[in-house]
């Protein structure tokens, strides 16, 4: 005899169960989810680093005042070096101008010495003579005395290159007699009369 079911089993039975295994996920919602993940992370780190930019952007705008004026103060101090070694150029070539000077003087100083020495040889001094007795023209005073004093003729007439009392003028009433030097150009002359005056002694005038 077949089993006669109640209402409330057989309504039971026709219930969709929810007892047994969980439903598995299909593999490409996995996939998207995954995908969607990772590009809100690459997002997010594209919006880091653009916000980085921006940062670096304001800092470097910020020091390019900065920037400008060193590169000023830097053509300045290269404009003030370029200065500089022209002036030290310059002052090397003033020095070695003036060490080649040096030497152009002391040369010239040696020959000095050496051509005063020459005409020294056909100087002679004087002494004795009278202050204010040569008058105002020395040479024109020893040509004349100076012939008589050694008895000789002077033939042609003593020419001298400088004749000059030395030392300071006298003063008034102050009769010391001053040395006359003389550079007679005739050296024949200059023995001859240094010859008269070894043999007849001091002359007197």
């Amino acid at each position: 005899m077949a089993r006669q079911l109640h209402f409330s089993e057989a309504l039971q039975h026709s219930r969709p169960t929810t007892e047994g295994p969980p439903l598995m996920a299909l593999p490409h919602t996995t996939a998207r989810l995954e995908q969607e993940t990772n590009t809100k992370r690459i997002l997010q780190e594209i919006t880091a680093v653009g916000q980085r930019i921006k940062r670096m952007d304001f800092a470097i705008s910020s020091l390019m005042p900065e920037t400008k004026s060193m590169r000023l103060d830097i053509g300045n101090f290269q404009s003030r070096v370029s200065g500089l070694e022209q002036h030290v150029t310059i002052m090397e070539d003033h020095l070695n101008t003036g060490q080649d000077r040096d030497q152009e003087l002391l040369y010239l100083l040696s020959k000095l010495v050496d051509l005063e020495d020459r005409s020294r040889g056909d100087s002679v001094c004087f002494f004795g003579f009278p202050e204010h007795l040569e008058g105002t023209d020395t040479q024109t005073f020893l040509r004349k005395v100076l012939p008589t004093l050694t008895n000789q003729t002077s033939d042609p007439p003593m020419e001298f290159q400088r004749a000059h009392k030395l030392g300071p003028k006298r003063k008034e009433g102050d009769l010391r007699p001053r040395m006359i030097i003389a550079c007679i150009l005739c050296h024949g002359q200059v023995r001859q009369l240094l010859l008269a005056a070894r043999s007849q002694g001091p002359f007197r005038v």
